[in-house]
C-alpha cells in the first residue's frame, strides 16, 4: 500500500492525521473541548459535582468517571440512539476513557467531587475512543483549572496503530482499521507510560518484535500529539 493511497493524499505511514482541539466550545460546562482528528470530530464536556457515589462518601476523595455516545447520523448510516440500554461496546469505551483520566488524576486531592466527562462522537472515522480520551484530557484539564482545583498530574492521550503487509501504520482511519492485519490502541501518560494497551491480530498472529514496532509507532506519534493538547490548556512543554 503505497503511503499515497493514505488519506489525506501523502499521508505517511507513521504520520498523525490532522488533528486540532479547541477549547471552551460550550459555555456551560465547567470545561469542554472539540477535538478533530482527521474526519473523527468528538465534543468532549466535563462537568463537577460536589458530591461522590454513595460508596465513596466520607472517604475523603473524588472520583473520575466518562460517558460516551455516537450521534446517530455520525456515521454513514443513521444508528440507533442509546436509550435505555447502553450497548456492550459503549460500556467498555465508557469504562476505558474514565480509567485512563483516572491515572492521571490526584483523586484525593480533587476531594469529594465527581467530574463527569461526556464525549459525543459528532463524527466518525475511525479512533473515536482514542479521539474521545485525548480531548477529554483537555476538557478535564480546563475544567479543574477554571474551579481552581488541583491540576492533573500528567496528560494522557490514545492513538491506534497496525499492521498492513509487513508496515506499521499510525493513527488508523475507518478503512484502514478494517483491513489492517493487525490493530492496536494505546493510551500512554505525557511522561510515556502506558496506561492501556489493546491489540488484536485480525489474521495471523503478530510477534514480539512487530509489537514493539507498534508501540514505538504509538508513543512517537502520542508525542506530536501531546504538543496539540498542551497547547489547548496554554501550556509549554515540558
Amino acid at each position: 500500500m503505497p503511503a499515497s493511497a493514505r488519506e489525506p493524499a501523502g499521508r505517511k505511514d507513521l504520520e498523525i492525521r490532522p488533528l486540532t482541539i479547541e477549547t471552551g466550545v460550550n459555555r456551560y460546562a465547567e470545561g469542554s473541548a472539540l477535538i478533530k482528528a482527521g474526519n473523527t470530530h468528538v465534543l468532549c464536556t466535563a462537568s463537577i459535582e460536589e458530591a461522590v457515589p454513595a460508596w465513596l462518601v466520607g472517604k475523603g476523595k473524588g472520583w473520575v468517571t466518562a460517558e460516551y455516545s455516537m450521534l446517530p447520523r455520525s456515521t454513514h448510516t443513521r444508528s440507533k440512539r442509546d436509550r435505555e440500554k447502553v450497548s456492550g461496546r459503549t460500556q467498555e469505551i465508557q469504562r476505558l476513557i474514565g480509567r485512563a483520566l483516572r491515572s492521571v488524576v490526584d483523586l484525593k486531592a480533587l476531594g469529594e467531587r465527581q467530574v463527569i466527562v461526556d464525549c459525543d462522537v459528532l463524527q466518525a472515522d475511525g479512533g473515536t475512543r482514542t479521539a474521545s480520551i485525548t480531548g477529554a484530557c483537555v476538557a478535564l484539564s480546563t475544567a479543574l483549572a477554571k474551579l481552581g482545583l488541583p491540576p492533573l498530574t500528567d496528560t494522557v492521550a490514545a492513538i491506534s496503530v497496525g499492521m498492513r503487509e509487513g508496515r506499521v501504520l499510525a493513527d488508523l482511519d475507518y478503512n484502514e482499521d478494517s483491513s489492517c492485519d493487525v490493530d492496536m490502541n494505546v493510551v500512554m501518560t505525557g511522561k510515556g507510560l502506558f496506561v492501556e494497551v489493546q491489540g488484536t491480530a485480525e489474521g495471523a498472529p503478530f510477534s514480539e518484535d512487530e509489537l514493539r514496532r507498534m508501540t514505538d509507532a504509538a508513543r512517537s506519534a502520542l508525542g506530536r500529539i501531546r504538543e496539540v493538547q498542551l497547547k489547548a490548556m496554554g501550556r509549554e512543554s515540558r
